[in-house]
């Protein structure tokens, strides 16, 4: 009796540890491969390109890198004496050409009064013209007052954006010149992450889904949830040849590797105390809000 009961035992134990192994194998299986679920992540931002709209050289630098910075503060000044000269410049054209409208403005109605026996059609016709053309003019030169003002005001750069400079390139005694990169700002209020999913995980996930994040190296969890899917990803065999025909590779890999899709997430919840840094990778797990059927 002994004996059978030991073996009736052996038995259950042997069957219960093959269930605890196929349960154990279906959790794994469900976890790797049916949940939508990735290690390639990254966290992203809108990085903004600051450069000089005026050349010059720069006399002040008052920021430092990696600074908070908030929309509006000054960055950095260039040189203004010459744009300051630019304006008084255009200025004094400005007060020229309305002193001309005046006066042909005022020879015109002069004329316009006067009897036709005294002044021609002629007269009249070409001090109307006159007026017309100074007239030109003195909108052109306030144009180019204003360009001059605008040239003056932008000797200042300032922060587009609330951010967080990096990558600061611009000294005091360096030359800016228009439109060479000087600086980058990471909008603080701009990041988000991008999830890439394999394209057979894809089906299991839905817009608004939530989500949670797992920066490398840390414990705490973001939260959020799927903005945008991709709609395209870049099709490396698709080339041409020199007739400009589709170049296609006559072999073919029998295994095939599922192509991985970004997926735009919006983060709604940052632990308290955690920075968010461009370019680091974390992992994305999807909670789908309902079990999404494959399509």
């Amino acid at each position: 009796m002994k004996t059978i009961a030991g073996g009736a035992l052996r038995l259950l134990i042997t069957l219960l540890l093959l269930a605890a192994a196929l349960w154990i194998g279906r959790m794994a299986w469900n976890h790797y491969m049916q949940s939508p679920w990735t290690r390639d992540g990254r966290i992203k931002a809108d990085i903004i390109n600051v450069s000089a709209d005026v050349s010059g050289n720069v006399v002040e630098v008052p920021v430092h890198d990696n600074q908070l910075v908030h929309k509006g503060d000054v960055l950095f000044s260039i040189d203004n004496a010459r744009y300051i000269e630019a304006l008084a410049q255009a200025e004094a054209v400005l007060a020229a050409q309305k002193s001309e409208q005046a006066h042909r403005s005022s020879e015109a109605r002069r004329r316009a009064s006067l009897d036709s026996s005294i002044v021609s059609a002629e007269s009249r016709e070409g001090a109307d013209f006159a007026v017309t053309a100074a007239s030109a003019q003195y909108q052109g030169a306030l144009a180019a007052r204003n360009a001059a003002k605008i040239n003056l005001d932008r000797t200042v750069v300032r922060a587009p954006a609330t951010g967080y400079i990096t990558n600061l390139n611009v000294f005091a005694g360096s030359f800016a010149a228009v439109g060479a990169p000087k600086l980058a700002i990471i909008g603080s209020e701009t990041f988000y992450v991008v999830g890439y999913f394999e394209e057979n995980k894809l089906a299991l996930m839905r817009d608004n889904d939530p989500v949670e994040m797992t920066i490398l190296g840390d414990d705490k969890v973001l939260r959020g949830h799927i903005e945008s899917v991709a709609r395209g990803i870049t099709d490396r065999d698709a080339n041409s040849g020199r007739e400009l025909l589709a170049d296609v590779n006559p072999t073919f890999n029998w295994v095939r590797l599922a192509q991985r899709v970004p997926v735009r997430i919006h983060i709604d919840s940052v632990p308290e105390g955690r920075a968010l840094i461009a370019g680091t990778t974390c992992t994305v797990v999807v909670k789908p809000a309902k079990l999404h059927s494959r399509v």
